[in-house]
């Protein structure tokens, strides 16, 4: 395994669409692997591939209801991952890794289901709620060559975001989600 650099947001890259994957191999499986070690070495909720520099339809995103399992244990690979349901509304802050710094208002679903495939092209579904679900659209999001900058209707100025932290309202942990 190995970290990978994330692409921040004036890299164009970010702004492709990502191709379908169509073979489950060795490649793909290292590409999960350097994922996986650069999420959690950058203290993220969630990567998608195009952020690491691949045009590929893959993405992690933790499970963050599963409090009493590490942080490897609670990511969920995505590949080829798609957005069948939705349920609910969420309105609330949101950041990037590619974004550092920067946080805004976005809505999102408060549930979604998610159809994937997982590492070895096995077909699954996972329901994820709250952050969950909001990570899931956002590194989705991500594979269409979209930002969080993108959809957000207010970007906190910095004097808004130290009274949000103030108010223990916001949880600083440079979340991608």
């Amino acid at each position: 395994m190995a970290l990978r650099n994330i692409l921040k947001d004036t890299d164009e890259q970010l702004r492709k669409k990502s191709r379908e994957v169509t073979e489950y191999n060795k490649r793909i499986h290292t590409l999960l692997d350097d994922m996986r070690e650069t999420l959690i070495e950058a203290d993220g909720v969630g990567l998608a591939a195009p952020q690491v520099g691949v045009l590929r339809r893959v993405v992690i995103v933790m499970d963050t209801s599963k409090e009493d399992l590490t942080p490897e244990e609670q990511i969920i690979e995505l590949i080829n991952p798609e957005i069948i349901e939705e349920e609910g509304e969420q309105y609330g802050t949101e950041g990037c890794l590619s974004v550092p710094g920067v946080y805004g208002y976005v809505t999102r679903p408060m549930k979604v289901t998610v159809k994937a495939f997982d590492r070895n092209g096995k077909q699954f579904e996972v329901t994820g709620e709250g952050l969950t679900a909001r990570a899931f659209c956002h590194e989705i999001d991500h594979l269409e060559g979209q930002l969080f900058t993108d959809i957000t209707d207010h970007i906190l100025t910095p004097e808004e975001l130290e009274e949000l932290r103030a108010g223990d309202e916001y949880d600083d942990d440079g979340e991608d989600a």
